[in-house]
């Protein structure tokens, strides 16, 4: 997928996939599914790929209301792909050396 964010172009196909998480329990046919992806740029850029069925935070709601499942990408800072990751509960080893978590 590739979309253009604030002027910049990201794409899943050239950037590196980091690590990716989806809701435990459902499969990709349950409306309440979804899965993220984070992913990092040559030039350092992180975003995420985000992708779940109709009732999931990346459905596409026409302006009848009606909602069907979709996906976008999502232009993360370096603090917003570690809450990403934290909220996520990756596993920090899956992480890269710029993303790693600071020692207790």
């Amino acid at each position: 997928m590739k979309q253009i964010i604030n002027g910049k172009t990201y794409n899943t196909e050239t950037a590196t996939r980091l690590c990716d998480v989806s809701a435990s329990g459902c499969n990709s046919s349950d409306f309440e599914w979804w899965s993220e992806t984070l992913y990092q740029t040559a030039k350092g850029a992180y975003f995420l790929h985000g992708k779940g069925g109709g009732l999931s935070r990346y459905a596409v709601t026409y302006s009848d209301g009606a909602r069907t499942s979709g996906a976008r990408l999502e232009a993360l800072t370096r603090d917003e792909a570690i809450e990403w990751a934290e909220r996520r509960e990756i596993d920090p080893d899956e992480l890269p050396e710029d993303l790693q978590p600071e020692e207790a």
